[in-house]
């Protein structure tokens, strides 16, 4: 106790301003893997690294050389398990939209994907495509995108470059269309590809009765910073997925604020 007075008494303002910027870093980084499986990861990770200095306090030799040695490699092991995450946030600081934004949502736009490439989207349209194509059981899979434009996803598809609407959306997923596999890419207010190829989430803690789609969408999510909105082919119902989070059976109301959300925009659409 005398030990933690006496270093509370020395401590000085840009010690408080370190402490306070770890403790910033270390909230976001836990917003960016909550609900994923690399919350584990860190746990156990930061597990380790309490053992570690608990056996150096304790002068517990082989304790501390096997843990200093797994440690000795922690780095590269983090490198690997969030390589998706660090792409993420290494593609948004290199985009010139976030550089020119940084003063106003740098912060925002780095840990949460958040930027202004979709604002012009019409919402309305996309909303209402949903909603036949889940009157009807229709299968879709759509690919919002935002600072990650996801151009290696959108070259394995069929590029469109139209504007987006109801009509054209759902002859898309039209179960006779030779278009109709696959994902829509949208970007701001233009359908860019169909029938593109998304990554499958290899998540072990995935149920295993989710179809293509919803594994899909998972997979493109986690890798990126879209949002996918998935229509299920057998019981008609929507679901939304980001950074790799599935919402099952959503309302029409509840997509639109998703997507209102997503965008950080609350006029779009309202037409």
């Amino acid at each position: 106790m005398e030990t933690l007075l006496r270093w509370t008494e020395n401590i000085t303002i840009p010690q408080i301003l370190d402490i306070l910027i770890v403790a910033f870093l270390a909230y976001q980084f836990y917003k960016l893997v909550k609900g994923t499986s690399a919350l584990n990861i860190v746990l156990s990770i930061i597990g380790i690294y309490i053992l570690w200095k608990i056996a150096q306090q304790f002068a517990m030799p082989f304790t501390t050389e096997i843990l200093d040695r797994v440690i000795s490699v922690g780095v590269l092991a983090l490198v690997v398990v969030f390589q998706p995450e660090i792409r993420r946030a290494l593609f948004m600081l290199s985009t010139p939209s976030a550089i020119k934004n940084r003063k106003k949502n740098w912060w925002f736009g780095i840990f949460r994907g958040r930027g202004t490439q979709g604002r012009e989207l019409n919402i309305t349209p996309l909303i209402q495509a949903c909603m036949h194509m889940s009157q009807e059981k229709t299968g879709a899979l759509i690919i919002l995108t935002q600072l990650n434009r996801l151009p290696g996803t959108v070259a394995t598809g069929e590029r469109i470059d139209a504007v987006v609407s109801a009509a054209l959306i759902e002859n898309i997923f039209f179960k006779n269309s030779p278009l109709h596999d696959g994902a829509v890419i949208i970007e701001r207010n233009k359908i860019i590809a169909a029938r593109c190829i998304l990554p499958v989430t290899s998540n072990k803690k995935v149920s295993a009765s989710l179809g293509l789609r919803h594994r899909s969408a998972i997979g493109v999510t986690e890798q990126s910073d879209a949002l996918a909105i998935v229509c299920s082919e057998e019981t008609g119902a929507i679901s939304y997925c980001m950074f790799g989070n599935v919402t099952y059976n959503v309302s029409l109301a509840q997509l639109r604020a998703k997507i209102e959300e997503f965008f950080s925009e609350k006029t779009v659409g309202q037409q």
